[in-house]
């Protein structure tokens, strides 16, 4: 558990002018705030400056292992005591008032940022550093289908969660982006709060324009990559408004069979639920379930019980739900697993087995499958171990003393079945 409150991270390179007039200003702010903090200092090579104005403020100097603005971030979030972490520049960009705005927002998300570029928001600065600013957040914000503004400003507020769960790879100002699509992947929430930026007070910036840029571009196919394979914990809540019109189509039609096969059945535990929008449209009462932490994290923004476990041993009394759904799991474990006996388990007699999976006895989705491997390598069908088929799934279930009553088929490749459990 963290000693402090709040942890404010300060990279600076010969920065001691500026620390000697941003320092007895940030003290006052967070004297005002009555919360327990710390400042850090990071620097590669500490100047006397530095360590004066330092110790007269009451603080601590680092001194960073790695180079570079992504090895001072390293370096913070590795020794911060705080249960937030806030960043911000030595340069006077901004008056440290800002950080009450900043605090008063903690509950709203897990990543707070200081944002030019929405409203309420405003940079002054060259009008050819603001063009292509804002051309490289757009980027990124397009291209990363990431719902922030500006990615580049390094005025943030972390939970210390968020950032300690994996160190950042970037070393440049390639690692602002980078902390935000980790943060996506592993479900954590951000949100932009309007930020004023003005010009350095004391002297010049070791922000390179160029530098940066180059550094961001570098580094944007790895985050594509992440961004858009399944360890992004809301994979399949985007796959839901994908550019991609077959995905799109796909996940759209899933989502209107099973809601329309589970609807009137009564609360619905869902296993396996991942982040699909399904969770939002299930009854109240019901209960979603996944071993992903991830994924829950996410799934938050419905309003359904969240439960971490697993399929193989579901934390649930036998006869506990009217409604079972199981989309898109059991291709993904061992046929020999016990998932099918628990899924029968908790369903009341007379409920319904929603189930869904891929049907490897129609050539349809032997070939979607091939076509989806190579053109999304990172998805789900390369975790597909089970093969399924239709007469095999109504076999099984028919000797457990289940009647089908329904079946549908997305594209004649993707399978779902509806059974209803003996009343006996």
């Amino acid at each position: 558990m963290s000693s402090l409150d709040l942890t404010v991270a300060i990279p600076a390179l010969n920065e001691g002018p500026n620390l000697a007039l941003l320092l007895p200003e940030l003290r006052q702010v967070l004297d005002s705030l009555g919360v327990r903090s710390e400042v850090l200092i990071i620097t590669r090579e500490a100047d006397q400056q530095t360590l004066e104005v330092a110790a007269q403020a009451g603080a601590r100097v680092l001194e960073q292992r790695e180079r570079g603005y992504g090895g001072a971030l390293a370096a913070a979030f590795e020794n911060a005591s705080g249960a937030y972490v806030l960043t911000m520049d030595a340069d006077l960009s901004h008056r440290p008032t800002f950080i009450r705005d900043m605090w008063c927002q903690r509950k709203k998300a897990d990543v707070i940022i200081a944002s030019r570029y929405i409203p309420g928001g405003r940079a002054e600065m060259p009008w050819s550093r603001y063009v292509l600013s804002r051309t490289l957040n757009t980027f990124f914000k397009i291209g990363l289908d990431l719902p922030i503004r500006d990615l580049s400003s390094g005025y943030r507020l972390y939970k210390l969660d968020v950032v300690r769960e994996r160190p950042p790879q970037a070393k440049d100002f390639d690692v602002l982006p980078e902390l935000l699509v980790r943060a996506y992947a592993q479900g954590w929430r951000a949100m932009e709060i309007p930020f004023e930026y003005a010009p350095r007070e004391h002297g010049t910036s070791h922000a390179r324009v160029i530098k940066f840029g180059i550094a961001y571009l570098r580094t944007f196919r790895s985050l594509w990559r992440l961004r858009n394979s399944i360890e992004c914990a809301d994979y399949d809540d985007r796959a839901h408004d994908s550019r991609i019109p077959l995905q799109r189509y796909w996940q759209r039609m899933r989502f209107r069979h099973v809601t329309e096969l589970i609807a009137n059945e009564g609360p619905v535990l869902d296993v396996g639920c991942g982040s699909s929008r399904i969770i939002g449209a299930l009854q109240n009462g019901s209960v979603a379930l996944d071993p992903l932490m991830r994924k829950l994290r996410y799934a938050r923004k419905f309003s359904t019980l969240l439960v971490r476990g697993s399929g193989f041993e579901l934390p649930f009394a036998d006869n506990s739900f009217p409604c079972v759904l199981c989309s898109q799991v059991i291709e993904h474990v061992p046929k020999e697993s016990p998932i099918l006996t628990e899924l029968c388990r908790v369903l009341k007699p007379g409920g319904r087995l929603v189930l869904g999976t891929p049907d490897y006895a129609n050539w349809q989705w032997v070939w979607t499958e091939k076509l989806y491997g190579f053109f999304a390598p990172g998805a789900y069908a390369d975790e597909h171990i089970s093969h399924y088929t239709r007469k095999e799934l109504i076999d099984l279930f028919r000797q457990r003393g289940f009647q089908l009553e329904d079946t549908r088929y997305i594209l004649q490749g993707e399978l779902i079945l509806a059974f209803r459990k003996s009343a006996a």
